[in-house]
């Protein structure tokens, strides 16, 4: 007949074929139900880490279409599962509570922040460089025919993988900007 100190691990430790604490004696129920995160996830999804350059893979598990872990994908051939601690704290930057998701605005001549919601500020951004398009639009020069805007130029981040810049670059160069640049060339 089991008592209360079977169920207490220092009991079991001191009692039982396990002196060192290192195996049954060391687990209780609780330890006995926990699952891991990644076990319960519907879905894997391999990504590239966001804070540098680097490019590190990661792999993030999703369940009912939720971020529950983020970890080092060890099928990378740049990381091998690794990740610094900035990657590592990867879903707080997606999952916190505290993450921003409005846009801080100051129209011009005012003196104060206001929020705007992400679909507004892209309107109106979308709206500015169309304006800076129209504006700065050039069909020829000297002659020669260019068909370019100089109202729109583009500098890309150290963040920005291969990828992003590649479709950076299209993106500008369909809508006729010539200066496109990225700071790792700098």
């Amino acid at each position: 007949m089991k008592t209360w100190l079977d169920a207490w691990p220092v009991f079991r430790q001191l009692t039982g074929p396990d002196p060192l604490g290192r195996g049954k004696a060391a687990r209780s129920k609780a330890t006995e139900e926990v699952v891991s995160r990644t076990a319960t996830a519907d879905k894997v999804v391999q990504t590239v880490c966001p804070f540098c350059a680097v490019g590190c893979g990661q792999r993030v598990f999703v369940k009912d279409e939720q971020i529950v872990q983020i970890e080092g994908d060890p099928d990378s051939p740049i990381s091998r599962g690794r990740l610094c601690p900035k990657g590592s704290a990867t879903k707080q930057l997606v999952t916190s509570p505290s993450r921003v998701t409005t846009v801080k605005y100051r129209r011009p001549h005012g003196t104060e922040w206001e929020d705007l919601d992400l679909d507004t500020a892209m309107e109106m951004i979308a709206d500015r460089v169309l304006d800076a398009r129209r504006k700065g639009w050039q069909d020829e020069v000297d002659g020669h025919k260019v068909n370019r805007t100089l109202g729109i130029a583009s500098l890309g981040g150290a963040t920005l993988d291969n990828e992003e810049n590649y479709l950076m670059k299209k993106l500008y160069s369909a809508m006729g900007a010539v200066q496109i640049e990225n700071q790792a060339r700098i």
